[in-house]
């Protein structure tokens, strides 16, 4: 792209758009594409004074770590916050996804505070969270807390990817976007700890340290979530395993934080096991909305569980958590992926859209990921830059009509919404949402 024709991009979406707001255009266009780092903008790991990125899950970059440079031996900041510059942004929360030819780059102005640059130009300032006081010990074991329960979404939510690799494996299981796999490999072969299946001893020990030293109380939901179990993982079935971590953290936290978990949609009968456990929400993540699309996207979840007895399993999901708490993820843009995506934003955002009235017909709020395009995934490879960001800001106005068509306000567990208020960092959704209904507890 040529000098200046990002920032063009962008202007033009946001008069298209007036009522997306000018945050969630620059949040989305960050999180679809990525964003360049400064030497003097990387932390000093965990010995650092800013809380470092955990890969929690997936890598969320543009380049595998050896590409990285200096970003893969400093890591960057878990997220950063945009606010000010010429835009006058409200404070803004981003998941950091490493791009090293991205137009967007974190760097020090020369008295050394941090700002984001784009075509050359500051846009904003950025704040780094800093490094909280729990990540500064260890677990007996000598493991440090952000490998075993680092927090994410600016403190908010603890993530516990309990299960670090996933069982729908090799190019006719994995979903075709998803590098859980290839993170578990790649942090193995950068000699990086990276715990496969998590003890649950370990897991409340940790938990045991951030309560400790969490005196503000700022994590209040933690998310148990991992890999697709199809078989059995140390003799548990999926129900089983990722629930015995919650009945124990019940147990020794009871009402410390919100539980939820992120499962395949399963039989009502493993729905309830969850709920007796003790988790409050539940994420059976339905990925994309088209039957074509989900079937050659998502090869694993159509071959063992199908498309309909997915969605079918959701909605009598509801009948054990309720419609507010059943809260089912896609990944917005891998709609318009090659080879099989959609080719105009107008078809993509009308089919989308049909999903959202299916589930928002039915009570249930989905959530969404803004997709990162990871160069080891067939999907990546294929689509570099992504889906075009038209896309994305047209999802955001898409979403909030189709909530306020059914009534529907913002989901519980993901903190407040809002432009300004929002702590959710993956994708803009709780930006662009109203910012005036009571918050609920």
């Amino acid at each position: 792209m040529g000098s200046g024709s990002r920032t063009a991009l962008v202007e033009d979406l946001m008069e298209r758009f007036p009522h997306v707001p000018r945050e969630a255009v620059f949040k989305e266009d960050l999180l679809r594409g990525g964003v360049a780092f400064d030497p003097s903008a990387l932390s000093d790991n965990e010995g650092g004074e800013v809380k470092p990125k955990s890969y929690f899950i997936f890598s969320f970059d543009h380049g595998t770590l050896p590409e990285l440079g200096e970003a893969a031996l400093r890591r960057p900041p878990e997220e950063i916050i945009l606010t000010g510059g010429p835009y006058d942004l409200r404070r803004t929360v981003v998941s950091v996804r490493v791009n090293p030819s991205s137009p967007y780059r974190v760097a020090a102005n020369e008295d050394g505070v941090l700002g984001l640059y784009l075509d050359g130009k500051r846009i904003s300032d950025v704040g780094v969270p800093p490094m909280p006081e729990y990540y500064r010990h260890t677990l007996a074991s000598g493991k440090s807390v952000m490998e075993v329960a680092p927090t994410i979404q600016w403190g908010y939510l603890i993530y516990l990817t309990v299960f670090r690799v996933c069982q729908y494996f090799g190019a006719k299981e994995e979903c075709q976007y998803c590098d859980i796999n290839h993170n578990w490999r790649q942090h193995k072969a950068a000699g990086r700890p990276y715990t496969g299946v998590k003890d649950v001893e370990e897991v409340l020990e940790a938990l045991e340290i951030i309560d400790r030293y969490d005196t503000a109380k700022t994590s209040t939901a933690y998310t148990l979530t991992g890999g697709a179990i199809t078989k059995t993982v140390s003799g548990r079935d999926e129900a089983d395993f990722y629930g015995h971590y919650a009945k124990a953290i019940e147990e020794r936290f009871p009402g410390r934080w919100i539980g939820k978990v992120v499962a395949q949609a399963l039989p009502r009968d493993d729905v309830q096991r969850f709920k007796d456990y003790g988790v409050q929400i539940y994420h059976p993540n339905y990925e994309v909305w088209d039957e074509y699309l989900f079937k050659m996207y998502c090869p694993g979840k159509e071959r063992y569980v199908g498309r309909d007895e997915w969605h079918r399993r959701i909605l009598d999901s509801t009948e054990v958590f309720g419609a507010r708490n059943v809260i089912p993820n896609f990944v917005a843009g891998v709609e318009m992926a090659e080879p099989f995506g959609f080719t105009t934003v107008d078809e993509a955002i009308a089919s989308t859209t049909e999903g959202l009235r299916f589930f928002m017909s039915h009570g249930i709020t989905p959530r969404f990921t803004t997709w990162c395009p990871e160069p080891t995934t067939p999907l990546g490879k294929a689509n570099p830059q992504g889906a075009p960001l038209e896309y994305h800001i047209r999802l955001l106005q898409a979403y909030r009509q189709t909530m306020e068509d059914f009534g529907l306000s913002s989901p519980p567990g993901y903190g407040p919404p809002g432009a300004g208020n929002a702590v959710f960092s993956v994708s803009s959704f709780m930006d662009s949402l109203p910012a005036d209904e009571p918050v609920e507890v």
